[in-house]
């Protein structure tokens, strides 16, 4: 199998891709612990691919429960550039229906309880986090997703909006309706539980990253809507899982026709560069070696 530079994170009611050609399953260990799942190696539109189910296969570990960190470290260590997301949401405006797709590029941080840096531990790091996601990837995520819908060419067939801001809130529970209507006058445009982590953390390891929110409800603001359930999320969850698996895979076929590599000025790919503030003689080894797949092309290596 060719080098890996293509990630893809499955969310809620995306454990698998039909498309995916399996090559092997792959257990990784990490210096922070094992990630969600084994890793699904294969190849998609002819391209490799890692694929991780977010919360694992069967849905086993809550948002607050996630290793984000080790998710992201072992996709680095798999060599990948691109990471795609995959991710249920809940609309706070009107535009945005159930299996409507939003690929947001702002985050609002509402978590609690996580951590989401690799930094510390004798070293410190100040990325940019100004643009939270990259516009590269996000540009041609948007641009499958919209041939996609095409393709299905039916009248009530989902619609695509570009940009948004993505508020990830801790869960699991869902919010409470006043929070919701708070929300909504902050201006927000879906919420979530699980894409600010993996966005910044992707950002310190110098990966490209942007999602695919799949709207599923309304959250509970809507007076002429149900209130947001587990039953009903994963009802539009299955209707538009074939919507996501190909907006995923028209997105590895456009990446793939660029030639996988980043641009150059895209500021995603050298994010470390002026963020590392510690002098490299005072980083201990320990630290060092547990970022050797972020700081290599940075720190000297060890004796």
């Amino acid at each position: 199998m060719n080098a890996i530079r293509i990630g893809v994170i499955g969310g809620s009611g995306l454990y698998g891709m039909d498309a995916l050609e399996v090559h092997e399953e792959r257990e990784i260990d990490t210096p922070f612990g094992a990630p969600s799942d084994a890793f699904v190696l294969g190849e998609l539109e002819g391209v490799s691919v890692a694929f991780l189910a977010r919360h694992g296969r069967g849905h086993r570990l809550m948002p607050t429960e996630l290793n984000f960190r080790a998710n992201v470290w072992a996709m680095k260590s798999l060599g990948v550039e691109w990471l795609i997301s995959v991710s249920a949401v809940g609309s706070m405006a009107i535009q945005y229906r159930p299996r409507d797709i939003v690929v947001p590029d702002q985050f609002f941080d509402r978590t609690r309880h996580r951590v989401d840096t690799f930094f510390g531990d004798g070293l410190v790091a100040h990325v940019s986090l100004a643009d939270p996601i990259c516009s590269c990837l996000a540009t041609k995520m948007a641009d499958a997703a919209d041939e996609a819908v095409r393709v299905d060419g039916s009248d009530d067939a989902p619609k695509i909006h570009r940009g948004g801001v993505y508020l990830c809130m801790e869960g699991p529970q869902f919010s409470t309706r006043a929070e919701s209507r708070i929300y909504r006058q902050w201006g927000v445009d879906v919420i979530g539980m699980t894409n600010l982590q993996e966005a910044r953390l992707a950002r310190e390891a110098e990966i490209c990253y942007a999602t695919f929110a799949m709207v599923t409800d309304y959250d509970c603001w809507h007076e002429d809507e149900d209130d947001v359930s587990v039953e009903a999320v994963l009802e539009t969850l299955r209707a538009n899982a074939r919507l996501g698996q190909e907006a995923v895979a028209g997105t590895v076929r456009r990446l793939a026709k660029d030639g996988l590599e980043p641009p150059s000025d895209c500021p995603c790919v050298d994010a470390l560069k002026y963020a590392l503030i510690t002098d490299s003689s005072a980083v201990p080894n320990a630290t060092r070696r547990r970022l050797k797949p972020l700081l290599a092309k940075y720190l000297p290596p060890l004796n």
